[in-house]
């Protein structure tokens, strides 16, 4: 069965419960408030022949980048969002991307699902759920 094609360029539109999201990574009050403000835009390159996609998120405070092979275990650097790294997967689950980041904190990961023009993130950290969606450029 054939996935579907993630690449294009997202335009934050909407966000919920990122702030309690942030805190259950240990993210500093001042940070998480200037995260909460930002409207980031999401870059996504996807080759679905080989699997290897490539996520740029850009916004004006700071910009983070993950290059990946579907499937395949890397350390993951994320340093620029919570100072820590982890051992990651991203593979499918239907349409769905699920990531799992493996590391201090239990339970993180996230899901990216595609809806019309609309890209959906669920960001998921110690029980805690954070959500944005982003709405394809034209």
């Amino acid at each position: 069965m054939t996935k579907p094609n993630y690449s294009g360029t997202y335009h934050m539109v909407e966000q919920e419960n990122v702030d309690a999201y942030l805190t259950g990574l240990d993210v500093n009050v001042a940070l998480r408030k200037i995260v909460c403000m930002l409207k980031p835009t999401k870059e996504i390159i996807h080759d679905p022949e080989t699997g290897s996609i490539k996520i740029n998120t850009i916004t004006t405070f700071k910009n983070f980048s993950m290059d990946f092979n579907i499937g395949k275990e890397f350390t993951e650097d994320l340093r620029i969002v919570d100072g820590r790294t982890c051992q990651t997967t991203v593979d499918w689950d239907g349409d769905n991307l699920v990531c799992v980041q493996r590391g201090e904190k239990e339970g993180r990961g996230w899901t990216h699902w595609l809806e019309g023009d609309k890209l959906h993130l669920e960001m998921r950290v110690q029980g805690v759920a954070a959500k944005q969606v982003f709405k394809k450029a034209e």
